[in-house]
């Protein structure tokens, strides 16, 4: 061959390619038999068994996550978020209670607690209801900074930088919000982060899809549970803040027969929202949510399409 079988860049007459580091051997035969057995030195025999090639591990060859058909992973990823929100839309439609119960509630719930901890205060997301304590604490903050910093330092030695920069926003946004700003702003903030988190949050859950194909999201198809939920979450907050922004009246304003008001409520009667601030702010960050899983989805679906060679 005169070109690298792996990036088609032409061939040099060493044994690794100057191009992506290929070794020109095994390429060929990853991309003939899905296998490879050439041995890691030229100067060792080859092996007369072939050596399979484990699935969903970092290539060492581009740098490129390898799957077990990397020509269907490019199908899947550039079809699994469009059409399970077709199908997050439709169960909104025609059954919303249940969607809401089952998929939008828990992660409407969780983003009350994620505010909270952000905040500095402890805080139990319980179906329908989450406990918040009434001041901020010690023990939560330094919790959370704690798994942040194990994941950051986990994240260094599997030298996942990308991560490593992620945690180290989070721990500056938790700085933020533990010590920053006041208990009253920090208050208002997670009673916002019900409906606010929540669509991060479930933006998040499907953006993993593309990601973790050496981890159990790719090989315990999390990834699929994970983009249902998050799909389904997303669509059900943020159609109910569109319906909104057409129909002001659509605002869910209202209390539960244990006498609690609603988020939307609380915002307006405690901190003085206006129907009209409430609207622009949920359905601007829900924008903002969509544009950023677009991005994330068009370089997902570029990844999966130089894996497979078709690039």
């Amino acid at each position: 061959m005169t070109t690298c079988p792996w990036c088609n860049a032409p061939r040099d007459t060493a044994q690794r390619c100057p191009s992506c580091g290929a070794i020109y051997d095994k390429a060929e035969a990853i991309k003939s038999h899905g296998r490879a057995n050439v041995a890691e030195s030229p100067y060792e025999a080859r092996s007369e068994e072939s050596v399979p090639v484990e699935p969903s591990v970092e290539s060492s060859l581009q740098g490129i996550p390898l799957v077990e058909d990397p020509v269907l992973e490019w199908k899947l990823c550039m079809g699994a978020i469009p059409i399970t929100l077709c199908f997050a839309l439709a169960f909104h439609v025609f059954m919303p209670f249940l969607q809401r119960t089952f998929l939008g509630m828990p992660v409407h719930e969780i983003g009350h607690a994620v505010t909270a901890w952000l905040c500095g205060y402890a805080a139990v997301p319980t179906p329908w209801l989450t406990h918040v304590s009434e001041t901020r604490g010690f023990i939560a903050p330094i919790a959370l900074l704690g798994a942040l910093g194990y994941m950051m330092y986990r994240a260094y030695l599997a030298e996942k930088y990308a991560l490593v920069a992620l945690g180290g926003a989070l721990v500056l946004l938790q700085a933020i919000g533990t010590l920053g700003i006041k208990a009253s702003t920090a208050e208002m903030l997670f009673v916002f982060g019900g409906d606010g988190m929540g669509m991060v949050l479930a933006t998040a859950l499907m953006a993993t899809f593309f990601f973790g194909k050496g981890t159990q999201l790719y090989r315990g198809s999390l990834r699929w549970g994970f983009l249902v939920i998050g799909a389904a979450a997303f669509v059900d907050i943020f159609a109910t803040w569109w319906a909104a922004w057409r129909d002001s009246s659509m605002v869910p304003f209202g209390e539960f027969e244990s006498g609690l008001k609603s988020d939307a409520l609380r915002l307006s009667d405690d901190y003085g929202w206006s129907t009209n601030a409430l609207i622009h702010r949920y359905v601007t960050l829900g924008i903002c949510c969509i544009i950023v899983l677009a991005l994330v989805y068009a370089w997902g679906v570029w990844q999966a399409r130089r894996a497979a060679n078709l690039v």
